[in-house]
């Protein structure tokens, strides 16, 4: 089975789907992960620049080449092949401050159309996808595309935001008709692949030790549509559906 999992960021994944995906690769199956906003911009200023800053990095510093070299590292662990579609992170598509990246996709800012039309040309018989909890806006624009393909997805919560907020809401894009599915994971796997974003546990979780203890409690719960509960019944895959 092809599985494609697409990531708005350079670890979405991992810390969201990672032991399902680790076990699905561990089961034989081809499980590829694409991240959409990864696109190095020379001389960042402003919020973008800061969004390096406050991770203690120098404003020299190539910050999308250490994290797509962080990312490469954590598929490595989980199995995965990564695949990176070049596109700009909010911070450089006129977000300016974190509490915009929360407020609503800015009007005009339709990137979720070219991450659709980079998807559209990709084939696998299963999608993983986020759900958008926490409504960061690149998540949203992720989901949107996405759903826009309607193909056989297995939507994740996404982490850390279900951490901090267990009863956000998914984006408006979600899909009707999900049910909760749970695949066989591998959450050794997922701790050992997120301890690769070293530019971001500190931020995100505390550190290491944190994002081991936080993520040790966190199963990934999906949402099936009836496509995707149909590739699973017919898949030769660890499901626990």
């Amino acid at each position: 089975m092809r599985v494609l999992a697409v990531s708005p960021h350079l670890d979405d994944a991992a810390f969201s789907a990672g032991a399902t995906l680790a076990a699905l690769a561990e089961a034989g199956h081809e499980v590829t992960v694409v991240t959409c906003f990864t696109r190095s911009v020379p001389d960042p200023t402003g919020f973008a620049l800061a969004c390096q800053l406050d991770k203690g990095l120098p404003p020299d510093v190539d910050y999308l080449a250490l994290r797509r070299a962080e990312n490469a590292a954590a598929m490595a662990v989980l199995g995965a092949t990564p695949v990176d579609l070049d596109l700009p992170e909010a911070p450089h598509r006129g977000y300016t401050s974190a509490p915009d990246l929360f407020a609503g996709v800015h009007p005009g800012d339709d990137v979720w159309r070219e991450v659709a039309d980079r998807l559209a040309g990709l084939d696998a018989d299963l999608w993983l996808a986020p759900q958008a909890l926490g409504a960061h806006v690149d998540h949203l624009q992720v989901l949107r595309a996405v759903a826009s393909l309607d193909p056989p997805v297995l939507w994740w919560r996404d982490s850390p935001y279900v951490l901090r907020r267990p009863d956000a809401v998914p984006g408006p894009a979600l899909p009707d008709g999900l049910a909760p599915v749970e695949l066989a994971q591998r959450a050794d796997r997922r701790a050992d692949a997120c301890a690769c974003y070293t530019t971001q546990l500190g931020f995100q979780f505390g550190g290491e030790v944190p994002m081991r203890a936080a993520l040790a409690g966190l199963p990934e719960v999906l949402l099936a549509g009836p496509a995707a509960r149909a590739v699973l019944a017919r898949a030769d895959s660890p499901v626990r559906a």
